[in-house]
């Protein structure tokens, strides 16, 4: 792995500098787990959950989004996260049916970490890649990136890798054979992402160790080590492999960032995690049960990704209350209303999800409500809900006892919510959360026990606040 010697001084004196511009500065700590409540962040010394509806993870690695006007557009809403993929993955204009997917670049418009080397042949024009040699035109777009996001209080989860869910993937791919000069790759796409394809492992393990070097300097990142590695042969020793990477990497580094890992689409129960791993990222994950059946773990709970539900605001929005009020930590929405050239989110939202404007808008009230409590000081408790939930109604209530309660109430176009609270006075506010407003407020002192707490009329939903 001569070829691949890392200059660790330099790159980290060249993201350090990128870092001061950003305004996140040299003693600036990472996002990490907030060490009173690990279900929760610490960023920039405050508690914070992560709540956004971003682009199709393009954002880098195609030269035709401008990430600037984007950036913008998620600041404006009042969000706090954008996703984006490394640039070792890449899809076509056919993929999955995307209007204007921000993931397939146009002919010459694609950068990865890797070069281009003299020899033409890649698969849609232009030179084959030097999986050997870096882009570092690509990596002061990235870190350019990051700046950006930083100076707008904005993190990014880097995702390195990603599974080749079709042929027509693997062979746009600068790992297969066919598109890169080092004689690597010539596998079959289920192969590529297990330890057992050869000399690739090499280059995959480099360019990890490449992005994390050079990135880290900012406090406003952490790395997935793949996007839904349920597919495609992606096995767990490989993960393993990856995730070892980012801490070699980072061992002789002065920022150590989070390490989050896809562990499925809907929920499942982890079994054995791995210690490296913080974040445990699942997909389509409506009912929350992922939150539950993983808390014990003590880590963040993220919805990482949605769609396939139509383009409507809901359920995505109801679904985010769900999953917060459940525990989770992270709602990362999947927006189709950018696209790859529509950089402000005002396309009409297509196949296979939705998103836009009012969406985002509807998302920051969310953020707002949760942020509106000392919430690393609760924890999902359902108990306290002691009836009034109208049939196929669901209620959901994050609570520290005696002090706060959230609820949040789906299905219902009125109810009369009894809570089960300790002796003492009380303000409860019933918040639309479309608009945000307190539609209904309230002062009570309470001998303890049940208490009942009646709703304004209600469209499907509502959240209750409690605070002694």
């Amino acid at each position: 792995m001569h070829g691949f010697a890392l200059c660790f001084a330099g790159a980290v004196l060249a993201a350090a500098t990128a870092a001061m511009a950003a305004g996140c500065g040299p003693a600036a700590q990472p996002l990490r787990l907030h060490p009173e409540n690990p279900h929760y962040f610490l960023f920039r010394g405050k508690p914070a959950v992560l709540i956004t509806s971003g682009e199709h993870y393009g954002a880098v690695l195609n030269l035709d989004f401008d990430y600037v006007r984007y950036l913008d557009e998620i600041q404006a809403r009042g969000l706090n996260l954008t996703r984006t993929f490394s640039g070792v993955y890449r899809e076509i204009p056919a993929s999955f049916g995307i209007t204007g997917n921000t993931l397939a670049p146009l002919p010459n418009r694609y950068v990865s970490p890797w070069a281009r080397s003299a020899a033409p042949g890649y698969f849609d024009g232009g030179n084959k890649f030097d999986l050997s040699k870096w882009d570092e035109a690509y990596f002061a777009r990235l870190k350019d990136f990051l700046s950006q996001a930083s100076k707008r209080g904005i993190v990014v989860e880097l995702s390195l890798f990603c599974p080749l869910y079709d042929d027509a993937l693997w062979k746009a791919n600068p790992m297969n054979a066919a598109n890169n000069v080092n004689g690597v790759g010539d596998l079959k796409k289920d192969d590529v992402h297990t330890l057992k394809n050869g000399r690739l492992l090499e280059f995959q393990v480099a360019a990890a160790k490449k992005l994390v070097t050079e990135v880290n300097a900012f406090d406003n990142v952490y790395f997935e080590i793949c996007n839904e590695p349920y597919f495609g042969g992606v096995t767990l020793e490989w993960q393993k492999r990856i995730a070892d990477a980012i801490l070699e990497a980072e061992a002789a580094l002065p920022r150590k960032h989070l390490i989050a890992q896809n562990i499925a689409n809907g929920s499942c129960r982890i079994q054995g995690p791995n210690p490296a791993v913080s974040i445990f990222n699942f997909h389509y994950c409506s009912p929350p049960d992922a939150v539950a059946m993983n808390y014990g773990l003590k880590r963040v709970i993220a919805d990482d990704e949605t769609g396939f539900k139509g383009s409507a605001d809901v359920p995505y929005r109801p679904d985010a209350w769900d999953f917060l009020l459940a525990g989770g930590a992270v709602y990362s929405n999947l927006d189709y209303s950018f696209t790859r050239d529509n950089f402000d989110g005002t396309a009409e939202p297509k196949a296979p999800g939705g998103g836009g404007r009012n969406l985002r808008k509807q998302l920051a009230i969310l953020k707002a409500f949760i942020e509106g409590f000392d919430f690393i000081r609760m924890a999902p408790d359902n108990s306290c809900i002691k009836g009034g939930v109208p049939d196929k109604a669901t209620a959901r209530a994050l609570v520290e006892p005696g002090k706060q309660y959230a609820v949040f109430v789906r299905g219902a176009a009125k109810v009369d919510l009894v809570l089960d609270l300790p002796a003492a006075s009380y303000r409860a506010e019933w918040v639309s959360t479309l608009t945000g407003a307190v539609e209904k407020a309230e002062k009570f002192d309470h001998g303890g026990g049940p208490k009942t707490l009646s709703s304004p009329p209600c469209k499907d939903e509502i959240a209750l606040r409690v605070v002694r």
